[in-house]
């Protein structure tokens, strides 16, 4: 007998879908007509166990018990899931053969190997565990799927990358929570003080910007504008262009090149004015825009915030909906923007059915060129999963509401910019001197929309005449323009997730920042909305109108801990080497043993620095008593005392 392990019941209704029938329904399984079983999990049927379990002194909190780590780690089961996994312990324990079909991610990786492990299978029977990987729950491409069986082997980096942070996790927010809430507590402070890898450092950036823009102070700053004419009599045209600074004057400039100083500009304004000009290089090219690459899920909550002002939660619970009971798009939680060559097969079924499903798409649909191979088809970019596209399943969406309708336009509009030419402009570059300054004007126009046509936003043009090297122009006169520096904005859905996927901008270590613009951002595509969600729950967040802000119990807890641990530096060094182990680059000790260092020295530090620096946290502290042992599921959300 073959038992197929789905992570959970949606998705095992869908592989028994795809086998044999008759199917015979039993408590927690589904039999099928040659004999084989589908079982599922419920997400996570395992936890870690809590401290006390380890020894029943560390359920007091207690200074000298820190860091507590654990020699012989240990899971179990809870009461909501006891049952299921009791069934699949039995099953597991009359397979002749195991199919591992958790969700295409690290996560899903692993909560179906936690099971497999726990019930004790080894030897040979281990070794010959498969892996079904499935990111699209029609029936047709599950049976693909099936028939595309992998050994598990294979996964066992990806399986290792996320138990490092399961436990990383544990290991940081209990220690620290604990080390903090003990320091807190001795200024008087009633409540806990909770601390994440993930969601402190998130915390901080928005704290920190918040202050930024209560302590801007605008200042202004000066452009010179030169009003340029053409000499030739059967050709007169005017046009602009913008003062470049030469290094002399750096010392006038702030260090984004702005010219603080008007008598700076004035006096450039009135020495190029009723003068002649010469263009010293005239350049005109004609570039291309390649089509965006499909969606991943950060880029889909990012470009439904933009649009429709969704928060990243709401993207994320509509595309499970979409993927599992609708079946109309394919895994939501992929941080993949890339496609299987073999999928290209697919292009036809699939546009058919975003024609039937969407009929605002319908004219899109009917101008694709399916033969296009754009550069999202890379085989060498798709490991366990693929970006989020449409599946081949024709529903009329009707039945669902505005806002699913909406995301699933947006990813069909995104899959079909695959199959449109790029879009074309030309571009034109004039540099031309004014009395010995430089100056510069740029025009940039349209010559095919290619796929921009699916977008209604569209660039408008401008001009410049044809210019040639050495030629003479005139200055007809000199403008001075006043601006005013800008605070930086507050964050809002969409920028509080680009930020945590270009994390990069924000880590101050210049090493680090190199070498994490190519790898992943604060946390992962399935825990970002989860993790910004906590931290409204945990009143550290607030919202005003589509801006996010920090609440004055979230600052002072930022103010009050070590720097390092509200940085996002150590965190994103983190998903590097995790994403590093998931691809067999590092090993497990060497992530895991470093960060019990690290953790030891942090929690001395703590201790030895006294509680002076929590002393200010207003004392809301009932607030964290209620969220800090908060259950949760797998995804989406944080379980216990990890972020």
């Amino acid at each position: 007998m073959k038992l197929y392990i789905a992570e959970k019941p949606s998705l095992a209704r869908a592989i028994a879908d795809a086998l044999p029938k008759p199917h015979r329904k039993a408590d927690g399984c589904i039999y099928v007509g040659n004999g084989d079983v589908v079982s599922w999990c419920i997400g996570h049927l395992l936890t870690q166990v809590d401290p006390e379990a380890y020894d029943p002194e560390y359920k007091k909190w207690k200074f000298e018990h820190l860091p507590i780590i654990p020699e012989n780690w240990k899971l179990k089961s809870t009461p909501r899931t006891s049952k299921q996994l009791s069934i699949l312990k039995k099953l597991i324990k009359q397979a002749d053969n195991l199919v591992h079909v958790g969700d295409p991610d690290r996560e899903g990786q692993l909560l179906v190997d936690e099971v497999i492990h726990f019930s004790g299978v080894k030897g040979n029977k281990l070794k010959q565990v498969e892996r079904c990987l499935v990111s699209d729950l029609t029936t047709n491409a599950v049976k693909r799927s099936l028939q595309q069986l992998r050994s598990n082997q294979e996964f066992i980096a990806l399986s290792t990358s996320a138990l490092a942070r399961t436990r990383a996790d544990w290991l940081y927010g209990l220690n620290l929570t604990r080390v903090y809430t003990l320091q807190a507590q001795k200024s008087g402070y009633q409540g806990v003080i909770s601390v994440g890898r993930v969601q402190t450092p998130l915390l901080g950036l928005v704290a920190r910007r918040d202050k930024e823009i209560e302590v801007f102070v605008s200042k202004p700053f000066y452009e010179v504008e030169a009003h340029l004419t053409t000499l030739k009599p059967e050709n007169v045209a005017a046009f602009t262009a913008k003062w470049k600074p030469s290094e002399a004057c750096e010392k006038y400039q702030d260090h984004e090149g702005r010219v603080l100083v008007k008598k700076l500009a004035e006096n450039v304004a009135q020495r190029i004015s009723q003068q002649h000009a010469v263009v010293k290089s005239f350049t005109a090219k004609n570039k291309k825009q390649v089509a965006p690459l499909p969606y991943n899920l950060s880029a889909l909550q990012i470009d439904a915030a933009k649009r429709f002002s969704y928060t990243a939660l709401e993207v994320l619970d509509i595309c499970q909906a979409l993927y599992e009971k609708y079946k109309l798009i394919t895994y939501p939680r992929s941080d993949s923007r890339y496609l299987p060559k073999n999928h290209l097969s697919q292009a036809g079924s699939v546009t058919r059915a975003i024609a039937n499903n969407q009929p605002a798409l319908k004219k899109a649909v009917s101008n694709a060129d399916i033969s296009l191979q754009s550069r999202a088809w890379n085989d060498k970019k798709v490991d366990a999963h693929h970006a989020i596209i449409p599946t081949d399943k024709h529903q009329s969406l009707t039945s669902l509401d505005t806002a699913s309708q909406n995301i699933y336009a947006l990813i069909a509009r995104q899959y079909l910019c695959q199959f449109y030419a790029d879009y074309h402009y030309g571009e034109c570059v004039a540099e031309i001197e004014i009395n010995n300054g430089l100056f510069i004007s740029k025009a940039k126009a349209k010559i095919s929309d290619g796929w921009k046509v699916l977008f209604d936003k569209q660039e408008k043009d401008s001009y410049l005449p044809a210019l040639s090297k050495g030629q003479k122009l005139f200055c007809d006169k000199g403008e001075v323009i006043e601006k005013n520096t800008q605070p930086p904005a507050y964050f809002t859905d969409a920028t509080l997730l680009a930020a945590m996927s270009n994390i990069a901008r924000y880590v101050k270590d210049g090493e680090l920042k190199a070498v994490l613009k190519e790898t992943d951002g604060l946390g992962t595509e399935a825990t970002r909305a989860g993790i910004i969600e906590l931290l409204f729950k945990r009143l550290f967040l607030q919202r005003t109108g589509k801006l996010i802000k920090a609440t004055e119990t979230g600052r002072k807890l930022i103010e009050s801990l070590p720097e390092m641990l509200t940085l996002p530096d150590m965190t994103a060094q983190w998903e590097m080497e995790l994403n590093a182990i998931s691809q067999k680059e590092q090993s497990y000790q060497g992530f895991v043993v470093p960060l019990q260092n690290q953790l030891k020295s942090i929690i001395e530090k703590a201790i030895a620095d006294g509680p002076r620096a929590l002393a200010n946290l207003p004392s809301s502290g009932n607030v964290f008593k209620k969220t800090y042992r908060k259950k949760s599921t797998k995804k989406g959300t944080f379980k216990k005392k990890g972020s």
